[in-house]
Parts: structure tokens; C-alpha cells; sequence
């Protein structure tokens, strides 16, 4: 039998701006190599496979190459298909079983809203490699479970970064994650996600990167809601709010594919 697929544009109400994910529904678990291999026939920088368990949902969540614990958009883009695409009752909570434990969705207004976990970063020394990928100096250098943080001197600078891939893919890291303040109103501060060791050289907007970069600008700026801007070439919105150990990321998502895999 096919198996139907989608590819929705996450953090946007636009097509053909934001994230792109494919979202891959099933009835049940799937083959490993399998799903590697759709992940790596989308050629995304994710897809989501997801199947029905008695309280939710089981997530997952592939590179064209790897697995990964945390990813936002796709949860962002899965949420969608399942309310718009009759898998799930609109305005119902959605419970997705994870790498990262449970993580939940909400819709209001057409916004969703994920709770996800806290991921603050901690001070690390200089990594030399770092510089000289980046072509810049940064002015602090962090890291969580998953990424490096980077601070750069203003906005101006993250827009116009050319990283040298091959020497940021030397990194034993997920990615790298560059920042700084904000330069337009409403927007608090702005980014940008470097993941070549992953198969992905730049991410357009990267939800878990927001676990990272709302703790990090909520401690400088005092602040408990914020707005990033990730400004890739897509780039797109996530509104951030730090609720204890928790933080809930807010976007929209648009359908723009629907088909059917015909390997089976």
C-alpha cells in the first residue's frame, strides 16, 4: 500500500518560506533503514515519522543522514498535518513520545504553541575551530546537550556570516548556533543554525535552537516572552516563552505537498 506524505513550512504562513519538513504518518512502527531512506529521498533538513500509541503519538525525527533528539519545526509541521489533514481532532492537545521525553501541542487563533524543554546553555573556553570557521571573533561561546552558541557583535554581522562548512563540520557538535540583539521592533533578538556535521549545512528556522537561544536572551534582556527572528535566506518567526524548566515555542505552518510513496 502507498504511504501518504506531506511536506508543510513551518514558522510561516506563507508558502515556500520558513522550514520545510515532510511529515510521514504511519499505523505502526517502521523499518529503521527505511525511514532513513525517505528522510534521505526528501533530502529536508528533517522529516517526521509518526504512528499512534495509546496516549499520544510517537515522534521521530531524521537528517537525510542522522536521527536527531530535538527538533521543533518538524513537531511544529507534524502538529499541523495531524489537525488539518484528519489524523487528529482540531483543538485537541497533542502528545508526541520522543527522544526528548513528552512534548505537546496546542492550536489557538491558528498559532501552535510546543512545549519543549529547557535547554540553557552554559559558558564554555574559545573553541579555536569555531573562529576560524566563522571568520569572526565571538564575544561569548556556549553550549547545551546538543549545540554551540556563539554570540557575534549585532545583527548585521549574523545576516552576512559565510562560514567555512567543512571546518565547522571538525566540531563535535550538532550545530552552531550565532546570535545577537535584535535590530527591528518587535523582534528581540536574531539568528541563525549551522548543522554540517549533521547533513545540513544551514537550517532555515530551527525550533530547538529557541530551547537554547529564549534562556540565554531571557537572562540577558529580563525577559520571560521574546521574539526571535532566524534570518536565513527563508527565515521566519518563533515566539518564545520560558515557563520553568519548560519553554513554549509559538509559529504557524502551512501545507504545501501532499503524495504518496509508492515503494511498498
Amino acid at each position: 500500500m502507498p504511504t501518504t506524505i506531506y511536506t508543510a513550512d513551518a514558522f510561516t504562513n506563507r508558502p515556500y518560506s520558513g522550514n520545510p519538513a515532510a511529515v510521514c504518518p504511519l499505523t505502526g512502527p517502521a523499518d529503521e533503514a527505511w525511514m532513513q531512506a525517505v528522510a534521505r529521498e526528501m533530502n529536508l533538513s528533517e522529516t517526521a515519522f509518526l504512528w499512534p500509541l495509546a496516549d499520544g503519538w510517537s515522534l521521530r525525527w531524521l537528517t537525510p543522514t542522522v536521527e536527531v533528539d530535538l527538533c521543533g519545526h518538524a513537531t511544529l509541521a507534524s502538529a499541523h498535518v495531524l489537525w488539518h489533514h484528519g489524523y487528529a481532532q482540531r483543538g485537541s492537545t497533542l502528545r508526541f513520545h520522543t527522544r526528548s521525553g513528552l512534548l505537546t501541542a496546542d492550536e489557538h487563533d491558528g498559532w501552535i504553541t510546543l512545549n519543549f524543554p529547557n535547554e540553557a546553555p552554559h559558558e564554555v573556553a574559545p573553541i579555536p575551530a569555531l573562529t576560524q570557521a566563522l571568520g569572526v571573533t565571538p564575544r561569548w561561546v556556549g553550549r547545551n546537550r546538543m549545540d554551540v552558541i556563539v554570540l557575534l557583535d549585532d545583527a548585521a554581522t549574523v545576516r552576512t556570516l559565510a562560514p567555512d562548512m567543512a571546518i565547522l563540520a571538525t566540531i563535535e557538535t550538532r550545530g552552531v548556533i550565532v546570535t545577537a540583539p535584535g535590530d527591528q521592533n518587535g523582534v528581540d533578538f536574531v539568528s541563525r543554525f549551522f548543522g554540517p556535521r549533521g547533513g545540513v549545512d544551514e537550517d532555515p528556522v530551527t525550533g530547538s535552537t529557541h530551547c537554547c537561544l529564549a534562556p540565554y536572551w531571557g537572562a540577558i534582556l529580563n525577559k520571560s516572552e521574546m521574539v526571535g527572528l532566524q534570518c536565513s535566506a527563508r527565515s521566519g518567526f518563533v515566539k518564545t516563552t520560558l515557563v520553568g524548566d519548560r519553554v513554549l515555542l509559538s509559529g504557524q505552518a502551512v501545507t504545501v505537498l501532499k503524495g504518496e510513496l509508492l515503494d511498498k
